[in-house]
């Protein structure tokens, strides 16, 4: 999938990625000194890593040879000097212990996860940094992704992760988006760039206003509501929660229990709503056993939650 990164604003450190479907992500950028405490606690660990296998080398081959235990242990240090950022990175996705407990993690310049050759070679790249001094800090600083050389090199860049944002399968509490699923055509299939931003932003959509939504939803769910056949005037935000419950997490064994559980839920909540008595009926056009379609918060102005 390809993606485009659009240049932010240096006050606020934001980069705003786009994906083909016109859905932008914004990512925060990790500047030096968010960086540098990550750096010292990755030092620490390889540390204690040395000391204690430097503890093992004098109780098993410093028994047999001193120069034995100090050669392995200079071995392991270039090891570990120069290839635990890299396979951290490669097996964490992006992130090392440090990173991890500091909220970073290493993406691609496109949003996307790095592979184990960018991983390891940022890395490696890292002493050129080093031995430059200044002048590596100077270049993090002379571009807007706070990139050090070997995230130049590599087309890397480290990011401020939101952590609640990592939900895996996101759960759908609303029963209007079951319920609009039964809508779909059951023969859709959703492309994979598609789902990939489907899943992202059904999965953040809780920490945008619901205006956001809107305007986020919009650019996906305004072509999927005409191919649909769908009312214009359908929440986007609910539509695109929908398409998600159908791709990921719809099971047909399933499906009727769940519609049934939805429109009984719905029924609860319009009965809530209104004064006993006072709840209009509407013909559902699926039949008496079809999906019913509750109208408030599905189309016009009623926002989706």
């Amino acid at each position: 999938m390809v993606l485009k990164a659009q240049k932010h604003h240096a006050v606020d450190s934001v980069i705003r990625v786009v994906t083909p479907e016109n859905i932008a992500f914004e990512y925060r950028v990790a500047g030096p000194f968010r960086r540098l405490p990550a750096l010292m606690l990755d030092t620490a660990i390889k540390f204690g890593i040395l000391i204690a296998l430097s503890i093992v080398f004098s109780m098993t081959f410093g028994m047999v040879s001193s120069g034995m235990a100090e050669a392995l242990l200079i071995v392991s240090w270039f090891v570990i000097d120069w290839f635990y950022g890299g396979i951290f990175e490669a097996l964490m996705n992006g992130r090392t212990p440090g990173k991890a407990a500091l909220g970073l993690r290493v993406l691609k310049i496109d949003g996307q996860p790095i592979d184990a050759h960018q991983a390891i070679l940022r890395n490696i790249l890292r002493t050129a940094d080093l031995f430059l001094g200044g002048v590596g800090v100077a270049v993090m600083m002379s571009n807007d992704k706070y990139q050090r050389l070997g995230d130049i090199v590599c087309g890397t860049m480290v990011v401020v992760e939101q952590r609640q944002w990592l939900l895996g399968v996101a759960k759908l509490d609303d029963p209007r988006a079951i319920q609009l699923a039964a809508y779909l055509p059951p023969n859709f299939v959703v492309p994979r760039s598609m789902a990939k931003a489907l899943s992202t932003y059904v999965e953040r959509r809780k920490f945008f206003s619901l205006p956001r939504r809107r305007e986020v939803a919009r650019h996906l769910a305004e072509p999927l509501l005409e191919r649909f056949g769908l009312p214009p005037d359908t929440s986007y935000d609910l539509l695109l929660c929908a398409l998600y419950y159908r791709t990921f997490i719809a099971d047909r064994k399933e499906d009727e229990r769940r519609l049934a559980e939805a429109n009984a839920a719905a029924l609860a909540q319009q009965q809530q709503a209104h004064p006993a008595g006072a709840v209009q009926a509407y013909v559902n056009p699926y039949g008496p056993n079809g999906p019913a379609l509750p109208q408030q918060g599905m189309v016009g102005a009623a926002p989706f939650q």
